[in-house]
């Protein structure tokens, strides 16, 4: 008789197929498990972009005091040129360096210069021309030449800008006197106290031939005269309405006002609610007095 098959040996350092096949597994999730970003961890989005710092307003001839504001509504702003700049005759920048023209003889030669603005020249006892102010309002990198010439009545804004050694006036604006300038990256705002409690800011912007007005908004700067700043819906013009007391007999003090005599009614007390009534033969016994007599006097 044939003997029987013996079982299969396994060599020696074999690994079985499905040990094989889950080892597979295991470094595949693993290989995941690393690839994969844990929550909250560092992750690199490549090298930071640039911070740019928000504009901040730059105030134009800030040491000088503003005037106070009209008593009375007056009238605003008026409007720039509307003709193509010109080049200001006779007039030429040395070096290029439009930081280093005379403003006096700018304004002289400029044929938009008003006959008030010219005898702000001369030196008039009520008029001045202050010093002037450059900043880069159309972007180009190079300043523009701001001027201001206060007349009696007035105060006139010229802006100039520099074309090869030439200037071109690309804005002429009359303000009120108690006028507030300023500067926010290359844009102008002018604010002009139109009223004692409103102030009219107008905004101005390069178009490419000259600083043309954007937006203008008028906003509240104190209280408003006639209006209920209390809240009781009232008018702050007149007084407020009170209700008018009682008028009383006047009593000295330390009198005792004696109490009112009470009257009984003909018709008998008022029934009580809920109380029962009785009727009409019914008689009401008066209280039944005390049996004990009171003591006598003594002698």
């Amino acid at each position: 008789m044939a003997s029987a098959a013996s079982p299969l040996r396994r060599r020696p350092g074999a690994v079985p197929a499905a040990a094989l096949a889950a080892l597979a597994v295991l470094v595949a999730l693993a290989a995941l498990a690393v690839g994969r970003a844990t929550p909250g961890g560092l992750q690199d989005h490549g090298p930071a972009q640039p911070v740019t710092p928000p504009l901040v307003p730059q105030p134009l001839w800030s040491g000088l005091a503003a005037s106070p504001p009209p008593t009375s509504p007056a009238a605003g702003s008026g409007s720039a040129t509307q003709a193509p700049p010109q080049p200001v005759p006779d007039v030429t920048v040395p070096g290029r360096d439009i930081t280093t023209v005379d403003v006096r003889a700018v304004l002289a030669k400029d044929p938009e210069v008003s006959q008030e603005e010219r005898r702000a020249l001369d030196s008039c006892a009520t008029c001045e021309v202050r010093s002037p102010e450059f900043r880069d309002l159309t972007g180009d990198g190079r300043p523009e030449l701001i001027a201001a010439v206060a007349t009696p009545t007035a105060v006139v804004l010229h802006v100039y800008t520099q074309a090869d050694d030439r200037l071109l006036p690309i804005l002429r604006v009359q303000v009120l006197k108690g006028f507030s300038a300023e500067t926010v990256g290359t844009d102008l705002w002018l604010h002009e106290p139109t009223t004692v409690s409103t102030r009219t800011n107008s905004h101005y912007h390069w178009d490419g031939v000259r600083l043309s007005l954007l937006e203008q908004q008028v906003e509240g700067i104190g209280p408003i005269l006639g209006t209920d700043q209390s809240g009781t819906g009232q008018s702050g013009s007149g007084p407020a309405s009170s209700a008018v007391p009682e008028s009383k007999p006047s009593v000295a003090p330390g009198t005792v006002r004696p109490p009112a005599p009470v009257r009984p009614s003909p018709a008998g007390p008022e029934p009580v609610p809920g109380a029962a009534v009785p009727s009409p033969r019914a008689t009401v016994q008066p209280p039944a007095r005390p049996t004990s007599a009171p003591p006598e006097a003594k002698p």
